[in-house]
């Protein structure tokens, strides 16, 4: 997993695999692949989600976030 990679670029990358899915540009040993990729950009997103939610939720209750 890039943990250097910005949620961002995550999901566009992530859209775009979606859309090449849906209008059927990839074939049977692209689209493999490209389910992996995703699932790894879905873990990704997921984890910026969660530590920022954590975050956000240490700031409000006025505390320190943690880097």
């Amino acid at each position: 997993m890039t943990d250097s990679m910005k949620y961002e670029e995550a999901m566009h990358e992530l859209e775009r695999i979606v859309a090449r899915m849906e209008n059927d540009e990839l074939d049977i040993d692209s689209l493999a692949e490209q389910l992996r990729r995703a699932q790894q950009l879905i873990k990704i997103c997921k984890a910026k989600l969660t530590k920022a939610d954590e975050e956000i939720k240490e700031i409000l209750s006025g505390g320190e976030a943690k880097d």
